[in-house]
């Protein structure tokens, strides 16, 4: 998997000149919790962009986890999920849709830092798509878990590929969010902007099921996932 993220990473070097310009935001502390795909892609891409990449992980010291650290470079370090989420401001739940709410019950106090929800619930119906297997969101579960916290569903509409090099999606892809607190969306906003995405402020963390059910069109696509590009109707603006 290492070398497939590192052949991405070198491409979208080069297709920018050699690297990926200035740092456009005040540099973040974000921990990723999960190593696998999106942690790796997310981690690896904002590192490049100055911010500060805590990787959690029940294994630190794994081998896997260290050569993505090591991959990461820019002074990423891997600790524990608790340990990274008390070192970070923005926290993203890179796990298992179904571990989401025991990995957030086990990070400690959360309260005041802005946790970023990318999972998307999902079962196999009997006829083979996609579809909902809970009544409300994972972000809501998440949100009541860790009612000091501000919740943002972000990164849920895209598979990790995109994240590492946005150019593979072949035009613009844009990353609808949701969250109750506008501060906090604008600093993930900000967070995809910089990694090549375009962001939008979409409504209030209770319209987080919609967001999580663009996954399921995206993943019952016919011919294959699609991407999503919502540029703004200025005629009605």
């Amino acid at each position: 998997m290492w070398t497939i993220i590192r052949s991405c990473l070198a491409a979208a070097a080069v297709a920018t000149g050699g690297g990926l310009g200035a740092v456009d935001a005040a540099a973040e502390t974000v921990a990723l919790i999960g190593t696998g795909n999106v942690g790796a892609a997310l981690g690896q891409r904002l590192a490049l962009r100055g911010h500060q990449i805590v990787y959690g992980s029940r294994d630190p010291a794994a081998a896997d986890v260290r050569e993505l650290v090591r991959t990461t470079g820019h002074g990423a370090v891997a600790v524990s999920p608790a340990e990274a989420a008390a070192r970070s401001d923005i926290i993203v739940l890179a796990v298992p849709w179904s571990a989401a709410e025991d990995v957030v019950r086990a990070l400690g106090e959360l309260t005041g830092k802005i946790i970023v929800d990318p999972t998307n619930p999902r079962v196999m119906a009997s006829d083979g798509f996609a579809d909902y297997p809970i009544e409300d969101s994972n972000a809501e579960r998440i949100a009541r878990l860790a009612p000091g916290a501000h919740v943002v569903k972000a990164f849920s509409t895209l598979g990790a590929e995109t994240m590492l090099d946005p150019k593979v999606a072949g035009g613009p892809v844009t990353v609808p969010i949701v969250g109750d607190d506008r501060g906090a969306k604008a600093r993930v906003a900000a967070l995809a902007r910089e990694i090549g995405l375009e962001a939008e402020d979409v409504g209030p963390l209770r319209h987080a099921r919609i967001i999580e059910g663009l996954h399921y069109l995206r993943a019952n696509a016919l011919g294959g996932r699609i991407n999503y590009h919502l540029p703004r109707d200025t005629a009605r603006d």
